[in-house]
């Protein structure tokens, strides 16, 4: 034990179970937290310009890392700018630890108009955290910390909340730390082990479909010795793309508003094995009867859709993959798929969206061109990227992010941050479109003064874009509220000290990425672009409903 304040004790804490970066933005209240970090080389401080991007930061780290993201923020605006990106972390099911300041421990819940003063602060962050606590004394700092990373750490890994008075952290203590545990997962009930693995091993054409619980528990390995085994193909959703590498021959990639595989492959598959998803991706064919689906979810109350047969397995899906693997024994492949379909599967999913959206393709097709293939990809909620969804290829694990079902507006540019801060040695990207790089244009500083050197894509249409195709599609073309007013892109990143450049031919931007990324700086890479519509307001050729999701 040893005597420090409340403040010290958070940042001793975060170090003792292995913290090694905090993104936050200082303000009274949790300014013991920062003189804490004072004599802490251990942990890097990045100041970011809105607490929004705290948040989203920290999630980008956490996704692209696998280890707990940290945000540090003042009670009230604060930790309301802070809600997008805590949503968008429960969304994704990303272990963020967000840590909050508070009024004075004697005007909580008083009413009496304290600076940053709102009525009872945990209950309105209880909806986008798996968890959340206050603590009252100094001396209880470490319990909650450790506590917030349990959580973190079993069960679905969604985001936790801290949050502590000022008086609090400025209080000195007595202050035991706790080592950090290891929390392995137990095995799958066997019973229902054995009995998906009967299935497995009687289907003619099993189907895998992943989903992002395979990147959280670091399951790529035990997913393509299970898919080989059982010569099973296997399609993602996008938070599950590169599960298996996009290269491999079992690989039908992503699917998503009705476009990709799904729609030749789930209706002829007779036992489904959804590995970490939720079956509820918009657009997305649904197994229906006489199929069976084997749900393998961490998360047991997330049971799939539709009339299928189900096993439901409440497992990690690294430990219940490889207890699959073992209950199945060895054995050559059960699946009739045979190579020759599943490449023509793979053509008809990507032909589908040639037909009906050359242009769009042909941009997704100069991103990858222009990124390496170890580099990560932050995809936002532009047009482009929602294309990415589902027709960017990618090979390597935690390479490809976006914010899941929260489709957070503003996401990319700040998620960037943090994957880059966790990955230094990885090119990374972030699809953006006009509108949404603006919600985080201050943090061109944040890139500079750290040396986050991140690339931002920009495809500047004009509008927002998504929202400007609604009204044309839907509205009969009456606009109102969706054109921009847009900065000179390459002139405002240059007054940050940043890189700037332009292009105006889809042949010319993967050059334009490679030459970012080659540069060492941060970089805006503005794409001009035409106003293209969305794949979820597009219906792929022959398909029989509206899969506008």
């Amino acid at each position: 034990m040893a005597v420090m304040t409340g403040g010290q004790a958070v940042v001793r804490a975060l170090r003792a179970e292995g913290v090694d970066v905090v993104f936050g933005l200082p303000g009274v209240q949790i300014m013991h937290i920062y003189d804490g970090f004072f004599d802490v080389d251990e942990v890097r401080v990045i100041t970011v310009r809105h607490e929004q991007t705290a948040t989203f930061a920290a999630d980008g780290y956490a996704r692209t890392t696998g280890k707990p993201g940290v945000a540090l923020v003042v009670p009230g605006p604060g930790t309301y700018n802070a809600g997008a990106g805590m949503a968008t972390a429960y969304a994704a099911s990303s272990p963020v630890m967000m840590i909050a300041g508070q009024v004075a421990s004697s005007a909580i819940g008083q009413d009496i108009g304290a600076l940053h003063d709102i009525d009872d602060q945990l209950e309105y962050m209880k909806p986008v955290t798996k968890w959340n606590s206050r603590v009252l004394a100094a001396a209880e700092v470490p319990s909650a910390v450790h506590e917030g990373m349990r959580q973190l750490s079993t069960g679905r890994p969604r985001p936790v909340e801290i949050e502590i008075p000022p008086d609090v952290l400025g209080a000195s203590d007595d202050i035991h730390l706790i080592e950090p545990e290891p929390y392995p997962y137990p095995a799958p009930p066997e019973n229902l082990v054995r009995r998906a693995a009967e299935l497995l091993a009687g289907a003619k054409r099993p189907l895998i479909w992943c989903g992002g619980g395979v990147h959280q528990s670091g399951a790529w390995e035990e997913l393509r010795q299970l898919a080989e085994r059982l010569n099973a193909p296997v399609m993602t959703t996008a938070e599950g793309k590169a599960s298996l590498p996009d290269s491999h021959p079992l690989s039908l990639g992503t699917s998503g508003y009705g476009w990709g595989a799904a729609v030749d492959v789930v209706p002829q598959a007779d036992v489904i094995l959804a590995v970490g998803m939720r079956l509820a991706y918009p657009g997305n064919a649904i197994p229906g009867s006489g199929q069976t689906v084997i749900d393998l979810n961490i998360d047991p109350t997330k049971s799939p859709r539709g009339d299928a047969d189900t096993v439901a397995i409440a497992s990690d899906a690294r430990v219940g993959l490889a207890s699959l693997a073992a209950a199945l024994g060895g054995g050559g492949p059960v699946g009739e798929w045979n190579q020759g379909e599943l490449d023509e599967v793979r053509k008809r999913a990507r032909d589908r969206i040639r037909e009906v959206a050359p242009e769009q393709l042909a941009l997704v097709d100069a991103v990858r061109a222009g990124v390496p293939e170890d580099g990560i990809v932050i995809a936002g909620v532009t047009i482009m990227a929602a294309w990415a969804n589902v027709c960017l290829p990618m090979d390597e694990p935690r390479s490809f992010i976006t914010p899941s079902y929260m489709g957070t507006l503003g996401y990319a540019f700040p998620t960037a941050l943090g994957a880059k801060v966790g990955n230094p040695d990885r090119p990374v990207v972030a699809m953006c479109g006009d509108g949404g790089f603006m919600y985080a244009a201050s943090e061109l500083a944040t890139c500079v003064q750290y040396g986050i050197n991140v690339v931002a894509v920009i495809f500047n249409n004009g509008v927002f874009g998504a929202s400007f195709a609604d009204q044309s599609s839907r509205f009969q073309g009456r606009v109102v509220g969706t054109e921009l007013h847009n900065p000179d892109f390459i002139k405002l990143a240059e007054s940050f000290g940043a890189r700037g450049m332009r292009v105006e031919r889809t042949e010319d931007l993967p050059g334009a990425i490679r030459d970012a990324i080659a540069g060492g700086r941060p970089t805006v890479v503005e794409m001009v672009t035409p106003r293209l519509a969305p794949p979820y307001q597009l219906i792929p050729p022959g398909a029989t409903r509206n899969f506008s999701g």
